[in-house]
């Protein structure tokens, strides 16, 4: 009997394997970090290859230790970082270059000049997107312009271009299927959001064959078949989105209005705007949601590009923290942070503000300020921007948010979650998976093969606590006063 679905969550820092039963528990997860490098200041890499190898042996070391075998089986769904660009040889199968990360900054420069001009207006009105180097069309430009004899043997149709869940797909069918979902087609900068196909007039502007591109297919649909030499058996994959996309499914947002959030490497906050493609006048993106049975859904989108990363950076570079874990306990040993703000802009600030060209400071230090004060900052950071999100998203909607979902790694941290409910003064919702992005992907995979419908997943999901404001609003407006300063001096002293 096949009743297992394998959730594949390929993420920025690590790949998941995640069981699901019949009923979506979890049964188990394994997991593997995937190593990035910095060739360049703002430059972030991953090999490619690494991440396929990674991503197949959590799955088999999953499955050994649930004591299952493959065959029971009944289909795979894949979510993934998004906008992350791959570029391969379709004959040889190896790729040409390092996998570039949505986080690489190499192409901000171009993408500055693009921005304002008549063909900047026109990839907004077309793809929802603001024009940045977050999205993959001028990371795959950069590849064919600086890699030897990319243009040539792209020309010749031997190139293949594909966010993280097309590669993983090619490799796991052999070759068979290059595809990719409307959720990861709409981060490219090179997908009509409303035509649902790609967009001619930029491909020919940045020189990218079309050629190169997938085939777009619904979210929810079988796409291919595992070949039987990767898992010694044949197992249908049915389900495909980009991890945010995915996670907004997994929360079972299906209605309009609905919105979450997710803390991970960065912070991302969708809400489903239903058939209606809201375009933001606040420095958000419209995306799209999903696609099923053809009919599309489109969400707002604001992006965060440094959230969990900061704490990442704290353990890593710093060495103030040995584990995520421990930051909670830190930051509740300090009454507040001193006066200390971190504005994390490792990469440049995203939504509202898309300014690629601030980085990180820490601010206020004053000779009383310890180690926990920062890292009692650092996650404050991820509700601070969390609200700066909220607020554009308020506005663009026309409408008070009362909730929010929420999910990621960080949402686990009871500090984080109380803050963030304060300085929102709404209710923050977590449910009890909070792994909701492997979750949409099992959801979409067991739709697209008949074992329940979306009123059904609605009705699985479960909250384990919510968080409502114990803060004063005048107190949390106050902090959150200190915040926007501490951005705006960053943001002013970039243009000096």
């Amino acid at each position: 009997m096949r009743n297992y679905i394998l959730s594949f969550d390929q993420g920025t820092t690590s790949s998941r394997a995640i069981l699901f039963d019949r009923h979506f528990n979890i049964v188990e997860i394994e997991q593997q970090e995937t190593v990035q490098c910095f060739p360049k200041p703002g430059w972030v890499e991953q090999d490619a290859n690494e991440i396929y190898r990674n991503q197949i042996s959590t799955a088999r070391r999953l499955i050994n230790k649930c004591g299952i075998s493959f065959s029971e089986v009944a289909a795979i769904g894949i979510t993934n970082q998004r906008e992350t660009t791959v570029v391969w040889n379709k004959n040889t199968g190896k790729p040409i270059y390092n996998a570039i990360i949505w986080q690489d900054k190499r192409t901000e420069d171009l993408c500055s000049k693009i921005k304002g001009s008549d063909f900047g207006k026109y990839v907004n009105a077309v793809t929802g997107l603001v024009v940045d180097s977050y999205f993959s069309a001028t990371k795959l430009k950069w590849i064919l312009d600086n890699v030897a004899n990319a243009r040539e043997m792209a020309r010749r149709g031997d190139l293949l271009f594909g966010t993280i869940d097309t590669w993983l797909i090619w490799r796991l069918t052999s070759g068979k299927c290059h595809v990719t979902d409307c959720s990861n087609a709409s981060r490219t900068m090179m997908f009509n959001i409303k035509t649902q196909e790609w967009d001619e007039n930029i491909l020919d502007e940045f020189g990218i064959p079309m050629n190169m591109l997938p085939n777009v297919v619904d979210s929810s649909c079988e796409v291919g078949i595992t070949d039987k030499l990767v898992f010694d058996e044949e197992i249908p994959i049915c389900g495909i989105a980009g991890d945010q996309q995915a996670a907004l499914f997994g929360q079972a947002c299906y209605k309009e209005g609905s919105v979450k959030n997710t803390y991970g490497t960065g912070c991302f906050m969708l809400m489903n705007t239903g058939s209606k493609d809201v375009r933001s006048k606040c420095g958000l993106v419209t995306t799209i949601a999903w696609r099923i049975g053809g009919k599309v859904s489109y969400a707002l989108e604001g992006s965060v590009f440094v959230a969990g990363a900061a704490i990442q950076w704290l353990r890593d570079k710093l060495g103030v923290v040995k584990s995520s874990a421990e930051t909670e306990k830190l930051a509740s040993e300090v009454n507040d942070t001193n006066g200390v703000y971190f504005v994390p802009a490792f990469a440049g600030l995203g939504a509202p503000y898309w300014n690629m060209n601030v980085r990180g400071c820490i601010s206020g230090i004053t000779g009383g300020a310890t180690y926990k004060h920062i890292v009692r900052a650092a996650l404050e950071s991820m509700a601070y921007q969390t609200k700066d999100v909220l607020d554009a998203m308020e506005k663009d909607a026309g409408m008070k948010i009362q909730s929010i979902n929420v999910d990621g790694g960080a949402a686990v941290n009871n500090f984080l979650m109380q803050f963030q409910s304060d300085i929102l003064q709404i209710a923050v919702q977590r449910p009890k998976i909070v792994e909701s992005t492997s979750l949409g992907a099992a959801y979409l995979a067991a739709l697209a093969i008949g074992w329940c419908t979306m009123k059904d997943l609605a009705a699985t999901r479960e909250l384990d606590h919510t968080f409502v404001p114990l803060m004063k609003p005048k107190d949390a407006k106050e902090k959150y006063k200190g915040w926007c300063k501490a951005v705006a001096d960053l943001e002013k002293n970039c243009k000096q």
